[in-house]
């Protein structure tokens, strides 16, 4: 019995220090005395444990600028900007992209590796391995890796670091977590805790966590890549279903017998907005190769190329109706390198949207674009790990039907 008061105790006060470290996230500045108040904690339960974050690294104080006041000012407390980081990785289609980052989301070193010859799990999470290795030598040797965050494109179940499903590499019930683990073991990185979680779930974390705006939630991220995705968050929980695929909403079916997805389907979003969608290809026109040949199109004013991708973004329009009647959020937000195409893709969108929300006498959704632009996956892991550390009474997502061997899925 006195062990476990221990352990109840001991497990508040980490609650309590994480309260006031996510609280100075998002309101920087704030004396102790005004923390205690924002918190709900005593000042001098406050004095104890930010004492004990500025030793670790996690805040540091800042000099008060003279005013002519007279009286003691109150010393404005901050999140320190470079002694904890946090790693965050994209796994791509082609390759991974690996960030450093502060714990207010400030990129400090970054690195891209493409996969080789070998396109197998264990062949890419050995790319991935390196590559966070590698990011790690850049950083000071003062300076201390909190969490890794991995994005990956499909179905996770976070709990038990399993990849369900990712179609376009062809990765089946494959344990990511547990794999890259083997990786580290015997490095740097070894102790490091490791998070994983669908792409567009971590980028929806990323603006929760390093882009907050008021009257955001439900949060809503859609990224538009190869493939197509979409992380929800309400209130403060990302939304990841049973089995994980919560926000497969690129597999929703927008077109009835329409072009083949990836999934095996027909008309799926993906298959209509994605970046397949914008290669296209006919008799008259061979298909483009990449997103940089249709972006030199646009810039050319290729018919083709252009009603192309005014279709793709038209089909967007349709599906953020869809995903507006259903989550009614309170921002959605556009991440992806096809998001990176810009006008031509964007406002046939917007303009669809806005259609749909006039015919219904109702006011459209708010819509931006991810702040992070290609860094918008690798960001956001990086924010899983934040969203997870600072967060230590929330479960872990899981998913409860999938069992696998782990040497039979790779």
């Amino acid at each position: 019995m006195q062990a476990e008061a221990a352990g109840s105790q001991q497990l508040l006060k980490v609650i309590n220090r994480m309260a006031l470290v996510r609280h100075l996230c998002a309101h920087p500045g704030l004396s102790r005395a005004d923390l205690a108040g924002a918190v709900g904690l005593t000042k001098s339960t406050v004095s104890g444990l930010t004492r004990e974050l500025i030793a670790e690294g996690w805040l540091v104080e800042r000099e008060v600028v003279a005013t002519g006041d007279l009286g003691r000012r109150p010393t404005p407390l901050f999140i320190d900007p470079d002694r904890l980081l946090l790693l965050g990785a994209e796994v791509g289609i082609e390759q991974v992209r690996v960030v450093a980052t502060s714990l207010t989301g400030e990129v400090r070193a970054s690195t891209v590796a493409s996969y080789g010859a070998s396109r197998t799990a264990k062949a890419c999470i050995g790319t991935l391995a390196t590559a966070l290795l590698k990011l790690r030598k850049q950083l000071a040797a003062t300076q201390q890796v909190l969490g890794i965050g991995v994005g990956l494109p499909g179905g996770v179940n976070e709990a038990r670091g399993l990849l369900h499903f990712a179609p376009n590499l062809g990765w089946r019930d494959v344990p990511v977590g547990q794999l890259l683990a083997d990786k580290l073991h015997d490095t740097a990185l070894a102790d490091v805790p490791l998070f994983i979680q669908n792409e567009a779930d971590v980028a929806a974390l990323g603006e929760m966590e390093f882009n907050p705006a008021a009257d955001a939630d439900p949060l809503l991220y859609v990224s538009i890549n190869q493939g197509l995705g979409a992380g929800v968050i309400v209130g403060d929980r990302l939304l990841t279903g049973s089995r994980g695929f919560a926000g497969e909403v690129g597999h929703m079916v927008l077109q009835l017998n329409g072009p083949r997805c990836s999934c095996g389907r027909r008309g799926c979003a993906e298959a209509l907005i994605a970046t397949r969608a914008l290669l296209g290809g006919s008799d008259a026109a061979p298909a483009l190769r990449s997103l940089a040949e249709v972006r030199a199109h646009l810039v050319d004013e290729d018919a083709d190329t252009l009603k192309a991708v005014a279709s793709a973004g038209r089909y967007l329009g349709v599906l953020l109706q869809n995903l507006a009647t259903a989550y009614d959020p309170g921002a959605i937000v556009l991440g992806g390198s096809v998001v990176e195409l810009g006008e031509p893709f964007l406002q046939p969108a917007l303009t669809t949207l806005n259609d749909y929300a006039a015919a219904a006498n109702l006011p459209p959704p708010s819509v931006r674009v991810s702040l992070f632009g290609a860094n918008a996956v690798a960001v956001g892991a990086a924010a899983l790990a934040r969203y997870r550390l600072t967060r230590p009474t929330l479960p872990l997502a899981d998913s409860s039907t999938v069992a696998t061997d782990a040497e039979e899925a790779v």
